[in-house]
C-alpha cells in the first residue's frame, strides 16, 4: 500500500482478526447466518492474504488467477440471495471487487518482477479501470460511513421497520452472538480495508 510495509501489516492483521471472528460466528445461528459468516470469513482472510507486504511474500503470477477464480465462485454463490436484497448484495459486490482487484493486479506482478499486489508499494503498475475503481471507492466510502454510524450510541437498537426495539437480525448489525456491535465493527474494518486496497489501483 502507499503507506508502506507497516500499513500492509496493520491491514493484514485487522482483516485476519475480522476473518477469525467471522469463523467464530459461523459456529452458531441459523443456516443463513452461518452462511453469511462464512462468506465474511472468506473475504477477511482473502483480504489479509492480499495485504501481506511484498518484502515478506511476493506471490507468483498464478496466485492472482486463484484469487479471481475463488472469489468468482463466491460471487456466483452470492448471486441468488443477493437478488432478494439485504446484506447478500454487499457480499456480491465485495466478491466481484476482489475478482476485479486480482485481475487488475496480475499485470503488475508479471510486468514488474513480483513488484506489488494490492496493499503493496508497487501498485503504480496496476491495471485498474479508473471509472470502475472510482465507483467502488464511492460505494465503500458510503458503506464505511453507514457502518460507522451504526456503531454510534443509540443506533444499534434502531428498529428494522418500526416494530419495536432490539437489534436487527441478519442486517448490518445482525448475528446471534449477542454482540451485534462486534459484527458491525468487523464489517466496518473489512470495508475500510477494501477501500484502502482499491486506492492502490
Amino acid at each position: 500500500m502507499h503507506g508502506g510495509a507497516l500499513t500492509g501489516w496493520l491491514l493484514m492483521a485487522l482483516c485476519a482478526v475480522s476473518g477469525a471472528y467471522c469463523l467464530l460466528r459461523a459456529r452458531s445461528g441459523t443456516p443463513r447466518e452461518r452462511r453469511t459468516a462464512r462468506s465474511e470469513a472468506l473475504m477477511g482472510f482473502g483480504m489479509a492474504a492480499m495485504a501481506v507486504p511484498a518484502a515478506v511474500l511476493s506471490p507468483p503470477g498464478w496466485a492472482w488467477a486463484v484469487y479471481a477464480v475463488l472469489f468468482g465462485v463466491a460471487a456466483l454463490r452470492a448471486l441468488p440471495p443477493a437478488l432478494r436484497g439485504g446484506h447478500h448484495l454487499h457480499h456480491l459486490v465485495g466478491s466481484l471487487a476482489m475478482v476485479y482487484m486480482a485481475v487488475a493486479m496480475a499485470p503488475a506482478i508479471t510486468g514488474s518482477g513480483g513488484g506489488g499486489h494490492a496493499g503493496h508499494g508497487a501498485a503504480a503498475g496496476a491495471g485498474g479501470i479508473p471509472l470502475l475503481t472510482g465507483a467502488l471507492l464511492v460505494y465503500y466510502a458510503f458503506y464505511v460511513l453507514g457502518s460507522a454510524g451504526r456503531l454510534l450510541p443509540g443506533t444499534v437498537l434502531a428498529p428494522a421497520g418500526g416494530t419495536g426495539g432490539g437489534r436487527r437480525p441478519g442486517g448490518f448489525g445482525g448475528g446471534t452472538d449477542g454482540r451485534p456491535e462486534l459484527t458491525t465493527a468487523c464489517r466496518l474494518t473489512m470495508g475500510i480495508g477494501m477501500f484502502a486496497m482499491l486506492l492502490t489501483l
